[in-house]
């Protein structure tokens, strides 16, 4: 299986660690989304990465789903099947990829739109989105059980990601996640190359 991928996304490093931590092995191919690379767009209509591209040619896209498909094929050792356990990696993978969606708008408006096209109360609020749901992983992180799960990969996707755009401006005030990193990146040594890289 092929992934199309950047090393800057967090959903990439997601899907990445899930597929190391099961054993899945993948061919991995950086594309550029910003310039519509014709190979990506042949298997994705929307353009967007992480994409895995089957043995069968089949393609399958969103984070979400790469990771359920690994899961399935791995026997679930990524997703709970308890419903307790089931529902809270499910709510956290959806908080985090959520934060990331945020946080990522913000990027976008100054990276992508004209200074004087910006929208600075827009801004603000998906900053506010990325900070609440930065307050919910805080509380929810010190709960995790100590074998990784779909849960771990999302959180550990995203701060990455936060440490490679936004160093300096979470870390002081979500004191157990930035502990929660440093030792997930103790315990899933892969993380080192897995994570988020600009």
């Amino acid at each position: 299986m092929r992934l199309l991928y950047s090393p800057a996304s967090p959903f990439a490093a997601k899907v990445r660690m899930a597929a190391h931590h099961v054993g899945i092995p993948l061919d991995t191919t950086i594309v550029d989304t910003t310039a519509d690379p014709a190979e990506l767009l042949a298997v994705n209509p929307l353009g967007k990465i992480p994409t895995l591209i089957l043995d069968s040619g089949e393609s399958i896209y969103d984070s979400r789903v790469i990771v359920e498909y690994f899961d399935r094929l791995s026997g679930n050792l990524l997703i709970p099947q308890t419903d307790a356990e089931w529902l809270k990696a499910r709510r956290i993978e959806a908080t985090a990829d959520g934060v990331t969606d945020g946080a990522i708008l913000t990027v976008y408006e100054n990276r992508f739109r004209p200074e004087d096209k910006r929208h600075q109360p827009w801004v603000d609020r998906q900053w506010a989105k990325a900070t609440r749901g930065l307050a919910v992983l805080e509380r929810e992180v010190p709960t995790l059980a100590p074998e990784p799960n779909i849960a771990h990969f999302a959180v550990a996707g995203l701060l990455g990601w936060m440490s490679l755009r936004f160093a300096g401006r979470w870390e002081s005030d979500h004191p157990a996640l930035t502990t929660w990193i440093g030792a997930f990146a103790q315990t899933f040594p892969a993380y080192a190359d897995l994570k988020s890289a600009g």
